[in-house]
C-alpha cells in the first residue's frame, strides 16, 4: 500500500504486506497471504527503491502480513529502513514470541491484534497453544515501553458481547491501556461457514463499559 494515514496513527506512512502466516484466523479476509509464497511479489531492492524516492513525503514504514515477524530478514529490513528516515510500524498478531521478541527493539509503533481470551483463541487461530503465544507477545509488548495500539477483531459467531467485555477487563488487569475493537469485515472470509451477516450486537452499555477500562478505546469498521 503506497500511501495511508491509517496504519501508523497521525503518522503518513505506507504498508508493506509480508507473505505468510502460520494462523488460520476463521474471518481473515486476506486469506492470499496465508501461504508462504505469492504469484506476484515484490524484491526487497524494488520495495527500498520505492522508499528512497519518498523520502521527506512518507513519515513511516509499516510491516504487515499475514504475519510479517515470521520473516527472517524483517530485522535487518527495518534496520535498513530507519537508515532511510522512517520510522517502523509492525502490525503482528504474536504468533512466535522469540520472533516478535527479536524486532521489537527496531520498531516504533506496533499494532498487536489479540484475538481473544487465551482460553479462547484457539477457536478463532485452529492453532493449538496459539492463545498462550498470543498472551505472552502481548506480555513482551508492554514490557519494552514501545508506543501500541491493542485491538481485536469481532465476529459475533465467535465473540459474544459478554465475552468481549471479559476480554476487555482481561486486558485492562493486564496493563493495557489503548484498546481498539473493529468489526469483522464479512466479504471473503477464510471460513466460509461463518455468516455474512454479521450486526453489530454490542449496546451503548457494553461500550461504556468497555471505555471506562482503558485510557484510549475506538471503535473501527461499525
Amino acid at each position: 500500500m503506497p500511501l495511508t494515514t491509517l496504519d501508523y496513527p497521525d503518522h503518513l506512512s505506507c504498508v508493506v504486506f509480508c507473505q505468510g502466516c502460520a494462523w488460520r484466523c476463521r474471518y481473515c479476509h486476506n486469506p492470499d497471504l496465508i501461504p508462504p509464497r505469492a504469484q506476484q511479489m515484490h524484491s526487497w531492492e524494488s520495495i527500498l527503491e520505492f522508499l528512497q524516492r519518498r523520502q521527506g513525503l512518507l513519515e513511516a514504514v509499516v510491516f504487515s502480513g499475514g504475519e510479517a515477524t515470521l520473516q527472517q530478514a524483517l530485522k535487518p529490513a527495518m534496520q535498513e529502513v530507519k537508515k532511510l528516515g522512517f520510522k517502523v510500524g509492525l502490525h503482528t498478531a504474536g504468533i512466535n514470541p522469540k520472533a516478535l521478541e527479536r524486532v521489537l527493539p527496531e520498531c516504533d509503533w506496533v499494532g498487536f491484534d489479540i484475538k481473544a481470551l487465551a482460553e479462547n483463541t484457539e477457536l478463532i487461530t485452529g492453532v493449538p497453544g496459539s492463545g498462550q503465544a498470543n498472551w505472552q507477545c502481548l506480555d513482551l509488548l508492554l514490557a519494552s515501553g514501545i508506543d501500541y495500539e491493542c485491538r481485536t477483531t469481532v465476529h459475533w459467531d465467535l465473540l459474544d458481547p459478554q465475552g468481549l467485555l471479559q476480554l476487555a477487563q482481561r486486558l485492562s488487569a493486564r496493563g493495557v491501556a489503548h484498546f481498539v475493537v473493529q468489526h469483522v469485515r464479512t466479504q471473503g472470509m477464510l471460513d466460509e461457514q461463518l455468516t455474512e451477516h454479521n450486526a453489530n450486537l454490542g449496546t451503548q452499555a457494553l461500550w461504556h463499559d468497555i471505555s471506562t477500562l482503558f485510557s484510549s478505546f475506538v471503535r473501527r469498521n461499525d
